[in-house]
Parts: C-alpha cells; structure tokens; sequence
C-alpha cells in the first residue's frame, strides 16, 4: 500500500495494516494509535467517531490504494490488469509471511452488532462494487458483453479475495497461482485471445 506522512493519514494506513493481519473486532483503537506510532489523543483528535470511523476510513484507503494500482494496470487491458492484481496480492501475502490478508475482506467478514451495519462493513461493500467497475469496464471495452463482463469482474473479485484467504491458511501461494490460470484463460476465451 502507499506510503504515507501526515499523521492523520499515517494512522489510517497503520490502522489498514493491523486489520488485514488481526481483523476489525480483534483491534483496539489504543492498539491501532500504538501501531501507527500515534498518541491516543491525537487518533481520537482525529476520529472523533473512534474505532468505527477509523475502520471505515482505513478500508476506504485500502480500496482506493488497490484501485488506484487496478486502474494504472488495466490500461494495458484486462489479462495483464488481472495478472497485476493477483501479483499485488501475492506479494502482500508473501511479503508479510502469510500474515496479511485484505483489510476489506477482513472488515466484510466479521460479525456486526445486532440490528445494525456499521459504516467500514457500507464501505467494504462500496470498495468492492468499485473494484467489480473498474473490471467490468476493462472487460468491455476489450469486447466483452455488458452483462457478461459484470459477472466476469465479480467472480475475479470474489476469486482474488477467497485465494488470498486460503493462501493464509495454507501458507502457500498454490491457491492464487492456480486461480491466476483459471481467470487468465477465461478472460482470453471471453475476449477471444
């Protein structure tokens, strides 16, 4: 993800950091202002709405991190855009031991409070509609149709985000070299090459 310098945003990405290794409800706020090597104070400063607005904001930086690298790499077209995402992904999960995982799976996945949606588990859906567009898009403008292509993009982001989570549990890159083949050769028979 990117680096970043400005407190505000050095908590931010501290705190998408420690939710894509520990998860959302096994992360205190004192331990993501510790993580981000940030005085308690200044992170409520800051997020005044606590742990809840934080999350919300670390997975819309996640998203828009891996969005803003999705959409550099799909200029090229699809199958070297969705080569790129899964590279991305495997040096998350590689450079950090098996450790890390995606920030917004972590935060969709986990149970919320009874009778309420908190606003990170909104922008986890958001993050992952936007990534599902960006795909769709590539797809069709590469000759894909419409319809077809929104299901294409959905099961690439439904794939990317299961191996990577199975690339955890098994401490292995097998699941995501195994789903990078399978995608790559439905795209190129989609596309016709």
């Amino acid at each position: 993800m990117a680096q970043v310098e400005a407190p505000r945003e050095r908590i931010v990405a501290g705190a998408a950091e420690m939710i894509s290794r520990r998860g959302l409800n096994a992360t205190s706020i004192r331990e993501l202002s510790k993580h981000a090597h940030a005085p308690l104070g200044s992170t409520y400063h800051y997020f005044p709405g606590g742990k809840g607005q934080l999350a919300t904001e670390a997975v819309r930086f996640a998203g828009e991190s891996v969005a803003r690298s999705l959409r550099k790499e799909l200029r090229v077209g699809p199958r070297k855009g969705v080569a790129a995402f899964l590279a991305l992904w495997r040096d998350i999960v590689t450079g950090t031991d098996f450790r890390a995982g995606c920030p917004v799976l972590a935060v969709a996945v986990e149970e919320p409070p009874v009778g309420d949606v908190p606003e990170a588990v909104l922008a986890a859906a958001e993050v992952f509609a936007d990534w599902e567009r960006l795909l769709a898009e590539s797809l069709a403008a590469h000759g894909a149709e419409g319809t077809q292509a929104a299901q294409i993009a959905t099961l690439i982001v439904a794939s990317v985000e299961g191996t990577v989570a199975m690339c955890r549990a098994q401490r292995d890159t097998g699941p995501l070299d195994r789903v990078a083949a399978q995608l790559d050769a439905i795209i190129a028979g989609v596309l016709g090459h």
